[in-house]
């Protein structure tokens, strides 16, 4: 199966992206070196949980790089976890988005979108990497009041939300 969806993107110093966007149940099929970011569309109750990154003054979910020797489940347990101060009860992958380098300067690599159920281990007081200064639970409803990353972050929540009602 090809991608979904496919977005151009301009990101720092103006460098032109390509990205697919797939869906999938498992991650198992991608080159594990080549997977470098984990995000996650994290319900808190009925409520998706978004974090404000202070340097660049964006909202956005959770999540953030793999480190040495995690795999991409432990990296967004733990991003959830810095990031939240809340725990991942429960996760499943949404899909994927395969990143282009259009000047090919870099190799193609993979950032993994997931569906997760967290809860608060206490209240959010700040995020040891220094760049989530809040956390908001928001209607997913609302979440373009925060963000808008166009179709393909209108796939993301869409599914998440499926996967939501399904595991009731």
């Amino acid at each position: 199966m090809g991608p979904l969806l496919t977005e151009e993107y301009i990101g720092a110093m103006g460098v032109k992206y390509i990205f697919e966007y797939s869906e999938c149940d498992s991650f198992d099929h991608l080159p594990k070196y080549k997977i470098t970011q984990c995000y996650a569309v994290a319900f808190h109750n009925d409520k998706i949980v978004i974090v404000h990154n202070e340097k660049k003054n964006t909202w956005g979910l959770i999540g953030g790089t793999i480190e040495d020797g995690e795999n991409p489940d432990e990296t967004l347990q733990r991003e959830v976890a810095e990031e939240s101060n809340m725990e991942t009860l429960y996760f499943k992958p949404i899909g994927y988005q395969k990143v282009i380098d259009t000047r090919g300067i870099q190799e193609p690599f993979y950032q993994l979108r997931y569906f997760s159920i967290v809860k608060p281990f206490g209240k959010f007081e700040s995020d040891p990497a220094s760049s989530v200064d809040k956390i908001l639970e928001i209607d997913p409803k609302d979440y373009k009041t925060y963000f808008n990353w166009g179709e393909i972050g209108e796939a993301i929540i869409k599914r998440a939300l499926e996967i939501k009602i399904e595991i009731r």
